[in-house]
């Protein structure tokens, strides 16, 4: 009875080995603003007034990817991207931080977390240009993605005119399930 009960916990054992081995695999992924189509929702900036140039910024955006560049990610395709996020620029340079939320071709969700630097300067149109070097962690989602865990290296271009602007990125890393 000793060697049934031996036996059947190691069967146990090694099918929970499997399945946890499994659920930690880690998976390729890039997403690359090629083609991407990007516009700014809303956005505000506020003078802090402590030094010239300081600005707290808030905006969000949103990025829809046309059908022959829509990442693939656990077997779903990424349609749009909503970003919401903060940035704290002093003459065009600071950190700048956010919520990126993924929509799926099946109406599922990615969510993101992003931070990083920002380096900007002005155009003529009097709005930023510029460029975002950070990181990103996957936090969840919905339907198969709860689980969803990964983190990424982040590289962004944005220009902030509300009318011709753009805000693409191209991420590199790699997704799991919890």
């Amino acid at each position: 009875m000793n060697i049934r009960r031996c036996g059947v916990c190691l069967f146990v054992l090694t099918i929970l080995s499997c399945a946890t081995s499994y659920a930690q695999q880690k998976t390729p992924l890039t997403v690359t603003g090629e083609g991407v189509k990007s516009r700014y929702i809303q956005q505000t900036a506020i003078d802090v007034g402590d030094t010239p140039g300081h600005q707290i910024r808030v905006q969000e955006s949103q990025r829809t990817f046309p059908p022959e560049n829509q990442p693939m990610i656990g077997g779903e395709r990424i349609v749009e991207g909503w970003i919401r996020g903060f940035s704290n620029y002093t003459n065009g340079i600071g950190p700048a931080w956010g919520y990126l939320t993924w929509v799926t071709d099946k109406g599922n969700k990615i969510f993101v977390e992003y931070a990083g630097n920002s380096e900007s300067t002005p155009t003529d149109t009097g709005s930023k240009r510029g460029t975002y070097h950070g990181t990103a962690r996957i936090v969840g989602g919905t339907g198969n993605f709860v689980r969803m865990r990964g983190t990424l290296v982040d590289l962004g271009e944005f220009d902030t005119d509300a009318k011709t602007g753009y805000n693409r990125a191209t991420s590199r890393g790699e997704y799991w399930l919890e």
